[in-house]
């Protein structure tokens, strides 16, 4: 078979699979493609999950802790709630939900692995400042998680890896050879600015959307997520990179996404709780 063959096929093949692996976000809307399976991300979380927890110093503070689970446990009845009251499937109907605080006063971030598998940093605390404030991060962070977003970063970098690999074939060796005289991967850099870093960004757009509406569901002011971010911001120092070079929204134009979408949110989407 030659090569102009070879390509015509494998793209085909390729486009019909993304057909049939195509969803959408959940509330949004917005189409996304999902070539890898949630189950399998979820058990390999699963399992860095206790890695994290065998490695990290976790914080003996119980009442902050304890705080943190009331909060994950009304945002987790709200969006099945939510979902059920509008007869549409529960995406965290196979999470196994955890919640664990880390010892580490430098860190001000939180995470949620697929599958609900939360951490929040002891650091995060001095930017949230109180419930209202760390409910909205922790909103943003399992809105990662229940849209799927890891599923879907993860399909995405197999459709780029097939598709750098199609090229070189078909540019008899090219890409490999700029990779070569550059001493960089070089196609993999302009990929990440021009395609995933903008991808990315628009994921952490849809999670602070999503977190707003899962921590108004819930009962929270969803307001004090202003003053969250304008916090980060000043902690932060101007020492944002630029937006094109990054994974996630300026803090300026993150604010004012959120500033835009607050009043409508919280009449669209009254507490469940």
């Amino acid at each position: 078979m030659n090569r102009r063959n070879f390509i015509h096929l494998f793209g085909c093949s390729c486009l019909s699979f993304g057909l049939s692996a195509c969803g959408s976000a959940p509330i949004t809307d917005r189409k996304q493609l999902k070539l890898i399976p949630e189950s399998n991300l979820n058990a390999k979380a699963a399992q860095l999950y206790e890695k994290v927890k065998e490695k990290e110093t976790l914080s003996d503070d119980t009442k902050t802790l304890d705080q943190i689970k009331e909060i994950g446990s009304k945002i987790e009845y709200s969006i099945s709630e939510y979902f059920d009251r509008n007869n549409i499937p529960d995406p965290t109907v196979n999470f196994d939900w955890e919640y664990i605080l880390i010892d580490k006063q430098k860190v001000k971030n939180a995470w949620c692995m697929p599958g609900g598998k939360i951490a929040v940093y002891t650091g995060l605390l001095d930017i949230t400042k109180n419930e209202d404030g760390l409910a909205a991060v922790m909103g943003h962070e399992i809105a990662h998680a229940v849209a799927k977003h890891s599923v879907e970063r993860a399909s995405r970098g197999v459709l780029l890896n097939t598709g750098t690999a199609i090229l070189d074939i078909a540019t008899k060796g090219a890409v490999s050879n700029i990779n070569k005289t550059t001493g960089m991967n070089a196609v993999g850099l302009l990929s990440q600015i021009g395609i995933m870093n903008p991808f990315n960004r628009k994921q952490e757009s849809e999670a602070d959307y999503l977190g707003l509406i899962f921590a108004s569901l819930s009962g929270y002011d969803i307001r004090e997520t202003i003053k969250v971010w304008e916090r980060m911001k000043e902690a932060k120092k101007g020492k944002e990179p630029p937006e094109f070079m990054s994974t996630h929204p300026s803090s300026t134009n993150r604010i004012n996404n959120i500033t835009n979408w607050i009043n409508e949110i919280i009449i669209k989407y009254p507490p469940l709780v």
